[in-house]
């Protein structure tokens, strides 16, 4: 091969311009990916308060109520990869917000158990597989291979500017009306108390997905590299209602779910991509404890009101929006099973920052770094430096979750049979689910170990436990290397 005729490397600012003529349901999806998440996180990080705040659990029992609501997320994720199949990404994506939405309004206005779980909290478990899942799988049908990447990247920096704002949503609706205030609901004329106001935002912004959805998004388009394809979206079922064809898909996908764990031993490709997220579920662990154990433990180490929503999720958000687009790039030949490794890598020593005690950062309290932070949560007076550890576990998180988490999100979609990606996107989410499972059952117990709301607390032992967990995703994906890395086309 010549010099003239050898193929130019794409220079850096070109891996992005791969886009620019992607389909405009990509672009509806990346805006209604910001919304959705948006809507996820605020509700999500109040989860827990509300329970014990405004339902009366303690922290036991709320662990075990996310728990519940965690198997039936798990549950509905399962269908929801068949229904996906049947019914086409528009349909699912409506019912999904629709659901999402009237859930939300139960859980902000019924502060009664009986109405509030099994009309609000648990419907919400199947308004969010409809969404999740179904989106990641939109990104595939509306990407040609040369953008996938990028796309994945791209939609993994969207979902961050919703997270980034949900942190600072969170916390000026806390710093507004009290960590334990109320909100008079205009029209209605009651009240709501804070942590019910925050999950009626939730549901607020679920609605212009709805609305957009309905009105810009066409079913049927996919983008093929031979050109854009309209085709009727799928109708596994004619005739019937979307009741009927979820109800038909359900019961499809478990007789599916049962085949495929049948024939597990026979299929040693699909057993290492089972293997493959199952110890991605250990590193995940870290994220699920922020939104089921830091809440409780930040308002205890660090007073009511305190602005640790911008403190993780915004500042994770932020840097993760800039870093993830950009390593997304530069590491565009490496197997996504390489970058997961490096990426958990990192994350999971990030935890470790929080377990040095908060004393040993007083003099980066005291100095220019703890100003920065001062100045990032709009505090007065000295920093304490708890505020400096959880800033630097931040910081090193995000870097590493930037690379290993838009990969995550790739790797199923790269090696699912043509046809079967909904069902291998939906399962690919079931070890996070599992993973909110878990940390759903252990925060409570943890919380109640070693931060309880009352009585003498060893904190540092918490993320001892987390962090320990969490190291086991790279050494597991290191060791096991050569048993379950699948191959991936176009990589090395």
């Amino acid at each position: 091969m010549t010099e003239a005729t050898a193929p130019k490397e794409e220079s850096f600012i070109g891996k992005f311009l791969v886009l620019k003529g992607a389909v405009r349901e990509l672009w509806i999806i990346f805006a209604t990916k910001i919304m959705t998440i948006l809507a996820y996180s605020v509700v999500n990080s109040t989860l827990v308060l509300w329970l014990s705040s405004d339902l009366g659990f303690g922290d036991k029992s709320a662990g075990v109520v996310v728990a519940a609501w965690s198997t039936a997320l798990t549950i509905f994720t399962v269908m929801v990869g068949s229904l996906v199949d049947a019914v086409g990404i528009r349909k699912s994506l409506l019912a999904g917000f629709g659901l999402a939405a009237a859930a939300r309004l139960v859980m902000a206005f019924f502060a009664v158990k009986w109405i509030a779980l099994p009309f609000g909290l648990f419907p919400l478990a199947l308004g969010e597989a409809l969404q999740t899942p179904v989106m990641v799988a939109a990104v595939k049908r509306f990407t040609t291979t040369k953008q996938r990447s990028i796309a994945f990247s791209m939609y993994y920096s969207m979902m961050n500017v919703g997270f980034a704002v949900a942190g600072w949503t969170f916390d000026k609706v806390r710093g507004g009306l009290g960590e334990y205030g109320h909100f008079n609901v205009p029209i209605l004329g009651f009240q709501i108390s804070t942590y019910q106001t925050i999950i009626l935002l939730g549901a607020l912004f679920t609605l212009p997905n709805f609305i957009l959805t309905w009105f810009a998004l066409r079913g049927g388009v996919e983008a093929t590299d031979e050109g854009v394809v309209v085709k009727p979206e799928p109708e596994k079922y004619p005739g019937k209602s979307f009741l009927e064809a979820f109800l038909l898909s359900s019961r499809s996908a478990l007789k599916d779910w049962w085949r495929i764990f049948g024939n597990l031993w026979s299929q040693p490709t699909f057993y290492r991509f089972l293997a493959f997220f199952g110890l991605v579920v250990f590193v995940k662990l870290v994220l699920y404890h922020m939104y089921y154990t830091f809440p409780k433990y930040a308002i205890r180490e660090l007073g009511a009101g305190a602005p640790f929503g911008q403190l993780f999720g915004t500042l994770n958000a932020v840097i993760v929006v800039i870093l993830a687009p950009i390593i997304g790039a530069l590491t565009q030949k490496f197997t996504a099973y390489k970058v997961v490794i490096i990426g958990t890598l990192i994350t999971a020593l990030s935890v470790f920052f929080m377990v040095v005690p908060p004393a040993h950062y007083q003099s980066l309290a005291d100095g220019t770094f703890g100003h920065a932070i001062a100045w990032w949560l709009n505090l007065s007076g000295p920093v304490l430096p708890l505020y400096v550890s959880i800033a630097l576990f931040t910081i090193i998180y995000s870097i590493g979750e930037s690379f290993y988490s838009p990969r995550l999100y790739e790797y199923p979609a790269a090696i699912a049979p043509r046809g079967q990606e909904g069902s291998y996107l939906a399962l690919s989410m079931l070890p996070y689910f599992v993973a909110k499972f878990f940390v759903g059952s252990m925060s409570g117990f943890l919380l109640d170990a070693f931060c309880p709301e009352t009585g003498p607390r060893n904190s540092q032992m918490l993320w001892v436990i987390i962090g320990g967990m969490a190291l086991l995703t790279p050494a597991g994906l290191l060791l096991a290397r050569r048993y379950i890395q699948v191959k991936e086309a176009g990589r090395e």
